[in-house]
This record gives C-alpha cells, sequence and structure tokens, in this order.
C-alpha cells in the first residue's frame, strides 16, 4: 500500500500538472502579443455569424450584463465574480451587470448540457431549425460603430474545467476577440489550451482591443501601426 504521504505528493503533483501554469506579463515578447492581437481580433472563429470578420469589433458603449441561470445549479454567483473583474482588469471597459430595471446589451445564458440546442435555438437565433456549434457559444452583433450586443450560452453539468473555461472564453470574446489560434499557448482563445483562467496574456490583449486608439471598424493595416506602443502600453497595465 503506496504511503500517505506519498499519496498526497502525487495528488499535488497531479493537480500541478492540471492547472498550467500562470506566465507574467514581462515575459511576452511584442512580437508575440501583436501576433495574437492580430490572429484573434480579425477573424471568427464561425464567419458566417457576421459581416466583415476582419474589421475591430469591441463595444464603444458601457457593457451591461445579465445573467439567465437556467441549470440546476445555480452559477450567478460564479459568473457575476467574473464579470466583476473585467473593469479591475481591463482599462476603458465599463462594464457591469445590469440593474433589473435596466437594459442589458450582453446576455449569458447558464443550461445543462440537455437544454444547450433548444436555448441556443431560441435566444441566439431565434430559429428551431438551427445548428448550435461548439460545446458552448457567443454570438456578436457588430457593425462600424462597435458591438451592440452580445450573447453566450454556458454549460454548467459538465465538469468544473468545462465550465470555467466557457465562462471565461465565451465573456472575453464576447467582448470582441471572436477567433481562436491553436498556437496560443498561454490563451484561452485556443481550443487546444487547458487555460480556465483570465491569464496575463488575455488581460493584455483585452487592454490593447479596449485601448482608445483602437476603433471598431479598424482593418488590419489601419492598426498595424499603432500596435507596437499599444502593446507595450497594455503590459505596463496588467499586474
Amino acid at each position: 500500500m503506496m504511503p500517505l504521504s506519498t499519496a498526497l505528493l502525487l495528488l499535488v503533483a497531479t493537480l500541478m500538472a492540471a492547472a498550467p501554469a500562470q506566465a507574467s506579463p514581462e515575459s511576452f515578447t511584442s512580437e508575440e502579443l501583436i501576433e495574437g492581437f492580430n490572429n484573434t481580433v480579425f477573424g471568427l472563429e464561425y464567419r458566417a455569424w457576421s459581416w466583415q470578420p476582419y474589421l475591430v469589433k469591441k463595444y464603444v458603449e458601457p457593457v451591461r450584463f445579465r445573467v439567465h441561470n437556467l441549470a440546476q445549479r445555480n452559477r450567478t454567483p460564479a459568473v457575476e465574480a467574473f464579470i466583476a473583474e473585467l473593469p479591475r482588469k481591463v482599462a476603458g471597459l465599463d462594464a457591469r451587470l445590469a440593474r433589473p430595471d435596466e437594459p442589458a446589451n450582453f446576455n449569458i445564458y447558464v443550461v445543462d448540457r440537455k437544454d444547450y440546442l433548444a436555448v441556443v435555438r431560441r435566444e441566439i437565433y431565434g430559429d428551431q431549425s438551427a445548428d448550435a456549434p461548439g460545446r458552448c457559444l457567443v454570438r456578436v452583433e457588430s457593425g462600424r460603430r462597435g458591438i451592440t450586443g452580445s450573447s453566450a450560452v454556458i454549460v454548467s453539468d459538465e465538469g468544473e474545467f468545462l465550465f470555467r473555461r466557457c465562462l471565461v472564453e465565451e465573456i472575453l470574446q464576447g467582448l470582441g476577440p471572436m477567433n481562436d489560434d491553436p498556437a496560443l499557448m498561454h490563451s484561452v482563445f485556443n481550443d487546444t489550451s487547458r487555460h480556465s483562467r483570465f491569464t496575463a496574456f488575455d488581460q493584455i490583449l483585452i487592454n490593447m482591443l479596449y485601448d482608445p486608439r483602437i476603433r471598431p471598424g479598424m482593418d488590419r493595416t489601419e492598426v498595424e501601426p499603432l500596435l507596437p506602443l499599444i502593446a507595450r502600453d497594455a503590459k505596463h497595465r496588467v499586474r
């Protein structure tokens, strides 16, 4: 029989291996950040969902969230806690929960897997024959004046990792960086990564996007000359 101390050490080692290490902001080069920005902001995972996927998408108006917990387990406190982090971690982002009498422009639906397709069809598409790609999803409505609304569907009952991963990725993508990139080791914008937190790398990317020098509707050629300074400034804001 394995000694208790050895078993505990093996358990700790397993947990450490399952949770990727969090890299510091200083460890990322400007080139890495610029490539990450370009590959997530200019593109769209599901391209049929948006006009002009290769233009900047971001909120200009305040973001007001409403959480609809339709799952058996009440996930509202966890969702609200993550939303509360956003304005502290992203300069220039005016984001909070909508008051009961206030319209929301970012709706979050937390569901059990059995209800996923029905909720996507009813709340996201308004089409009972629509498909529901992915294990969770977000849809963004955007134009040259910025994002006008986002709706995310997050699955609650398939384990803590998937719930946390979907919570972070779909909410962040709903703010504008709609594409995934398999080369981004330190990001949730990579379906093969094991991150389920708002990583330092992603905090820098979102701070770059919400820098006032980046405007909705800009294309890559307009943004490119600005990115070295914006990446430097965003890295200094993330601690």
